[in-house]
């Protein structure tokens, strides 16, 4: 065993998006790191050198890990950059890598982030010009090192930025002219209704297929960073272990199970998505153990000789004037179909149009706020009970 395998536990901060933190403290926790914190959109954790690798391949609802590494208090202008240009920036970034910085600033004196990155980086480039002639290069797009910097009332924290791209392009998706939901949030919603990847899943309006690859992943315990484009930020750092990264990898491609655990199925009415849908499946080596049909929701209905689950989806929220008659009907149509064809189920419906929702006409038993991108939206959840308890009066669901 490595000595860097035992080596002390040092503090980290998981990004995520709103209302996501509580799942992602959860497979943490299921990794093995202590939770120090839960904030908004991050999580504050300890763990070793180990733990920091296997947070990067495993997190499905991470946006990014991130190592701080120095904090201090900068007044002004001239305290940031003499803060920055006291730490020794050769322990962190060689002269032949490339760096970038991303800076986020909260109710400081510091009006512009870009402003506060700018100075931030001629710090370190004049250290290096002092004391060697020469200076690293920035690179904004695809940088070796990337440095995070936050800034809350002029307290300052640096980290090292262990994801590279952001870990929620799983890589997978082959076209992105269509608007799915980002790969962590689909893998939150499906933690979020508490989904066990061992019951039945059925998506009836599954676009590109997002919620159902994501659930594959699951079911079949794949880590979704064996997919990630390009290195992970960490294989550039100056302490980078490149055997116990081996290990972490070998281990991750022996856990995946090649038995199908559950059903998973989905459906939508256009041809397109359903193509699509079925090569982002291929590109994640799954299509073993989902099924997709062409058919409008309207005709969907639970697999027979299947147990009862859940039925999850994220219908259109209808952002473009004059669609709300056609919003109304379809979600008016959604609940019928539940109501009809998935009782015994559990429903999730995800959506942006919480006046359409109301048309369901089921009452939800949870509404969970979180957002897609900008648009404000809940996860609402209906339980569609055997028999005489499902129906619910017309108009019955009522705002938040």
């Amino acid at each position: 065993m490595s000595a860097n395998r035992r080596a002390e536990p040092f503090y980290m901060t998981a990004t995520t998006q709103f209302g996501l933190e509580e799942v992602l403290a959860q497979e943490l926790r299921g990794l093995g790191a202590q939770i120090e914190k839960i904030g908004q959109r991050a999580v504050e954790f300890t763990g070793n050198q180990q733990l920091l690798y296997e947070a990067c391949l495993w997190c499905r609802t991470a946006m990014r890990i991130l190592r701080p590494f120095a904090g201090f208090h900068a007044r002004d202008e001239k305290a940031l950059y003499r803060e920055v240009g006291r730490l020794d920036w050769s322990k962190y970034l060689r002269l032949d890598q490339t760096f970038a910085i991303t800076a986020v600033v909260n109710k400081s004196t510091f009006e512009h982030s870009l402003f506060v990155a700018q100075l931030t980086k001629d710090a370190i480039v004049d250290q290096f010009r002092n004391r060697t002639g020469e200076r690293p290069s920035v690179d904004v797009k695809n940088p070796d090192i990337r440095l995070h910097l936050h800034m809350i009332e002029n307290e300052v924290v640096l980290s090292l930025d262990a994801s590279g791209e952001s870990l929620h392009k799983r890589g997978y998706r082959q076209q992105t002219n269509v608007a799915p939901l980002n790969e962590a949030l689909a893998a939150g919603l499906l933690l979020l209704a508490g989904w066990d990847g061992k019951t039945t899943l059925i998506d009836p309006m599954c676009g590109s297929g997002t919620l159902l690859t994501e659930a594959a992943l699951m079911a079949q315990r794949i880590a979704p960073g064996l997919y990630h484009q390009g290195k992970f930020g960490f294989e550039n750092w100056a302490d980078f272990d490149a055997t116990l990264w081996e290990t972490v990898l070998f281990d991750a491609r022996q856990m995946r199970l090649e038995e199908p655990q559950c059903y998973l199925g989905g459906s939508d009415l256009s041809r397109e998505f359903i193509e699509l849908a079925r090569e982002n499946v291929a590109a994640a080596d799954v299509e073993d153990f989902i099924r997709l049909g062409v058919r409008d929701v309207k005709d969907a209905v639970a697999p027979a000789r299947e147990e009862p689950g859940i039925v999850i989806m994220n219908p259109p929220y209808g952002e473009r004037i004059g669609e709300e008659t056609e919003m109304d009907a379809l979600y008016k149509t959604i609940g019928d179909t539940l109501k009809t064809n998935f009782q015994g189920y559990d429903a999730y419906i995800f959506t942006g149009n919480l006046e359409a929702a109301k048309r369901i006409g089921l009452k939800a038993s949870r509404r969970i706020p979180l957002y897609n991108g900008p648009i404000d939206c809940r996860l609402l959840k209906y339980e569609l009970y055997r028999g005489s308890r499902k129906v619910v009066k017309e108009g019955e669901e009522g705002g938040e």
